[in-house]
């Protein structure tokens, strides 16, 4: 028997979209002599449709795309998943559903048990557990359904229910095989989970001699990148066939008794997939909203030029301007490492000036600012000059507008609310500034795209004489460990301290990451490639005063 795994990119509330992909990837697998394929988790209404699931009018639409799909598929066995409504007014009203449509009528459901709640995931919200899953039977086979938290039990949450086990336990009592586990999912990408996922389903794979079977969503919603790579294990958790990483694919696998490769296809380079998913990201998010274009600051430095970067392969050099914009401060170096990636890149660059802008706003507010030194506010009038003329290229010419602040300046407030923090999209806000230089060096694997002087100089804002961001920050490999232990980690003050750090520093740190959580509340929707990005996995209120 062959199965088709098909990971589809949907775009939430696009029910007719949506389920045409659905029919169309059915007809291909149905003529590549597929009796079963599969789809993701909420497949119908895209993953994570979120309030619009309180909304009549959605629910509405998507029972009736439901009821025209099953009416348009062609002749197998189709799962998908889909939210089914419960009839019962205690609860929850819906259920996160698989179900499987053969000869025009739905034959089988399995509902999610597990609905997780937290980081980025609040499915208690609007789902009501499922109860356990009856066994699926085609053709002389036998199949354990599960829908994506399902699989995750026993490594993210003790949970009193184990759906896979539980799920053996009772076939075992009716002394009934189980020939292999089907999970569908809409697993958003982080850094290392790839592996992180093949050794869970391996385990699921040895402990109960099945082979696994695991299709995953793929696309850019909002800060979420699903990144796909929906794979077939076999019995001992070795790959039998895995689809692409970060696109549409379908995978068949038409013997389920095959051996696989135990090493598995993890990537070689680790911040290929981080930058792979940043392009899958911008891409996404800029064509789901409308745009076909993008416009950033190019400063000449490694941020810029990293998300210059990303956007060339996102949307096409032909649609990114590139603009400089230097003040009274701005190196020669910086611009002309900023029209050199400019011309590497292929995309249109511009220069404006923003000297006599700086100085008639001095001029402005010279009346009152009498007998006060320069400080940090008229660093600020720099960067907010160039956010409001950038964003001004964004309202005249329909340009989205990409920020290029990175993780480690967002955690510590070193960027300026109104100024470089204006934008549509913050495209590295979850990427660390070590990893930023990572991916620069990956950018530049083949040829020289970012000029070796902006990778090679000491980082810096350029908005006063000599300045250099060593000068208020601690170096840069030390900030983010200190910052992922106490953002991803979880740590406070004592236990990073105990780990060897200077107590005065990480409370400095952390102060920092404490008093500018109103600016990242004002911030543009960032892409996530962490498992703790700031955005709304990362709840903490504006006025605490908690210190450890």
């Amino acid at each position: 028997m062959k199965i088709g795994l098909v990971q589809l990119n949907p775009v939430i509330g696009d029910f007719e979209k949506n389920c045409a992909k659905i029919s169309e990837w059915s007809q291909r697998a149905k003529e590549r002599g597929c009796s079963l394929v599969i789809f993701p988790e909420l497949a119908v209404s895209g993953y994570p449709p979120q309030d619009l699931l309180e909304r009549k009018a959605f629910l509405d639409a998507s029972d009736q795309a439901v009821a025209n799909l099953i009416t348009d598929l062609p002749d197998l066995d189709v799962m998908f998943g889909c939210f089914e409504r419960r009839k019962n007014k205690r609860g929850k009203p819906l259920y996160n559903s698989a179900v499987v449509i053969r000869r025009k009528e739905i034959v089988f459901r399995a509902r999610k048990q597990l609905l997780p709640s937290y980081d980025v995931f609040d499915e208690t919200r609007y789902f009501e557990p499922g109860a356990p899953s009856e066994i699926y039977e085609l053709q002389g086979y036998h199949f354990c359904v599960t829908v994506c938290e399902d699989v995750w039990h026993h490594e993210i949450r003790d949970h009193e229910i184990k759906p896979v086990a539980d799920f053996f336990a009772a076939a075992a009592e009716k002394r009934m095989s189980v020939d292999a586990v089907i999970n569908i999912s809409a697993s958003p990408f982080q850094r290392d989970k790839e592996g992180m996922r093949k050794v869970v389903f391996s385990e699921i794979c040895k402990n109960h001699t099945v082979p696994f079977l695991y299709c995953n969503q793929v696309g850019g919603q909002d800060s979420l990148l699903f990144d796909g790579r929906s794979f077939g294990m076999d019995n001992s958790g070795g790959i039998i066939v895995q689809a692409a990483g970060f696109e549409e694919d379908m995978i068949i696998i038409d013997d389920l008794c095959r051996i696989g490769e135990i090493h598995s296809t993890l990537q070689q380079v680790p911040e290929a997939g981080v930058y792979d998913a940043l392009v899958m990201g911008v891409k996404d998010y800029a064509t789901k909203c409308g745009f076909s274009s993008a416009v950033l600051g190019l400063s000449g430095g490694i941020d810029s030029a990293v998300t210059a970067a990303i956007a060339v392969d996102a949307l096409g050099s032909e649609n990114i301007l590139g603009v400089a914009l230097p003040s009274p401060y701005s190196s020669p170096d910086s611009f002309e490492d900023a029209q050199s990636l400019a011309v590497n890149l292929g995309c249109n660059f511009e220069v404006i000036s923003i000297a006599e802008l700086f100085t008639a706003f001095k001029k402005s507010l010279a009346p009152l600012f009498q007998r006060v030194p320069e400080d940090l506010t008229e660093q600020n009038l720099q960067a907010r000059i160039r956010g409001n003329l950038l964003m001004a290229l964004s309202n005249k010419f329909n340009h989205l507008l990409l920020t290029t602040g990175n993780k480690s300046e967002m955690a510590v407030g070193y960027c300026t609310l109104y100024g470089d923090m204006s934008g549509g999209l913050a495209v590295i806000s979850d990427v660390p500034k070590q990893l930023v230089y990572q991916l620069a060096g990956y950018i530049n694997r083949d040829t020289v795209v970012i000029p070796d002087r902006t990778i090679s100089k000491a980082p810096t804002a350029e908005l006063k004489p000599d300045q250099c961001d060593q000068d208020d920050l601690p170096p840069y490999d030390i900030l983010d460990r200190v910052l992922e232990l106490h953002l991803e980690g979880g740590e406070g003050v004592g236990e990073i301290v105990e780990r060897g750090f200077e107590e005065s520093m990480v409370r400095d740190i952390l102060r920092r990451v404490r008093l500018n959580e109103y600016k990242r509340k004002q911030a543009p929707m960032g892409l996530k490639v962490t498992t703790k990005a700031f955005g709304y996995g990362r709840r903490f209120p504006n006025v605490q005063n908690f210190q450890q």
